[in-house]
């Protein structure tokens, strides 16, 4: 039937390429409302499908905000509904749609761990961990936003840590020579600002703060540096807000066991991952952490295509994973056929009783 896509600004290629690609060759038709935000990139993909000789109607475009996304979760002939973006919408988003009986794929925030123990490799933990927390300037659901060193890893983690974080440079996108961006809009910006400040005022120690980061020749960019804060504890903003921008907090536990409980412990379960050199700490870590998506000596565990997409907790709402298989099955429904071919030589007696293969 008819299915929809609401997808998030800041993969506006990507995320709507885990929905329509697998709904129009399942044999359905896709409306694709994309972010307000960067709505260009959909229109050239509806152009290229149409060079490609997708039939008219096949793949859709449609542009707005709530009141567009509010029109598809409600209309009759929308009979699935995809989205990405934070946790508060995709409740608002499963709710709806799913009280007008749609099939619902809502995957929302998260607040991503990495763990150090003392026996990894420093050097390739912190370069992982440096590209993770500020690629794409942070705005990405995979982003690590909490290192959690463990044990005697942390003063040397953080040493590592900040000089790496000082050297990338922050320019415009199109610019070889740049290692992150700007945010997408002055409000981004602020957010992160806010929490920098917040994290000084709440004891976290800020070891490189990006705050009042400009650029040359670009002035009025929504620019901001990365930052590094150490000594973040649970009780902080920092640690509980999804920032959504270049921002690593520090956190430091005795034990991998302390590790988990505290991944176990926050409210959401999209991604995380663990440096270490140990088999048994791996094997542990993978087996007892309540997250859906686990990366051993990877930073952002995002699995291929042929696996599905999909957190645990507040980062997913319902239990329906993006593409992958889980992608197949949410775009498809099954048939169950029961035939017999009798001989029509023969007799075959109807049973009152319940059919049994004998």
């Amino acid at each position: 039937g008819v299915c929809a896509g609401i997808t998030p600004f800041n993969f506006p290629i990507m995320v709507p390429l885990w929905m329509h690609p697998i709904a129009i060759a399942t044999g359905n038709t896709f409306v694709l409302k994309p972010s307000e935000r960067d709505p260009s990139a959909s229109n050239l993909v509806a152009r290229l499908y149409a060079e490609a000789g997708l039939p008219d109607g096949v793949f859709n475009v449609v542009h707005g905000d709530k009141t567009a996304v509010d029109a598809l979760l409600a209309h009759p002939d929308v009979a699935a509904v995809s989205f990405v973006g934070s946790t508060p919408i995709a409740r608002y988003v499963h709710e709806q749609a799913t009280a007008t009986g749609k099939r619902v794929q809502a995957l929302g925030g998260a607040k991503n761990h990495a763990v150090v123990l003392p026996d990894a490799d420093l050097e390739f933990a912190a370069n992982h961990l440096t590209a993770a927390a500020y690629g794409s300037a942070g705005q990405r659901c995979m982003a690590v936003s909490v290192g959690v060193a463990v044990g005697d890893a942390g003063d040397a983690l953080v040493d590592v840590l900040k000089d790496k974080a000082e050297a990338i440079q922050v320019g415009p996108g199109d610019d070889p020579a740049s290692d992150m961006g700007p945010l997408v809009t002055a409000q981004a910006r602020q957010r992160v600002v806010d929490a920098v400040a917040t994290g000084a005022t709440q004891g976290a120690d800020v070891v490189v703060d990006g705050r009042g980061h400009t650029v040359a020749g670009h002035e009025d960019g929504f620019w901001v540096g990365p930052s590094l804060l150490d000594r973040v504890t649970p009780d902080m903003a920092a640690y509980q807000e999804e920032i959504f921008g270049p921002v690593l907090a520090v956190a430091r536990v005795e034990t991998v066991d302390e590790a988990i409980a505290l991944i176990n412990s926050n409210p959401y379960g999209n991604g995380t991952a663990l440096f270490t050199s140990s088999g048994a700490a791996a094997r542990k870590f993978q087996r007892e952490v309540h997250v859906g998506m686990i990366g051993i000596n990877v930073p952002i565990p995002v699995p291929m295509s042929y696996y599905s997409f999909g957190g645990w907790k507040d980062s997913l709402i319902g239990d329906s994973p993006i593409h992958g298989p889980d992608g197949v099955r949410f775009y498809t429904q099954a048939k169950t056929v029961t035939t017999r071919w009798p001989d029509i030589q023969r007799s075959v007696n109807a049973a009152f009783h319940f059919p049994t293969t004998s």
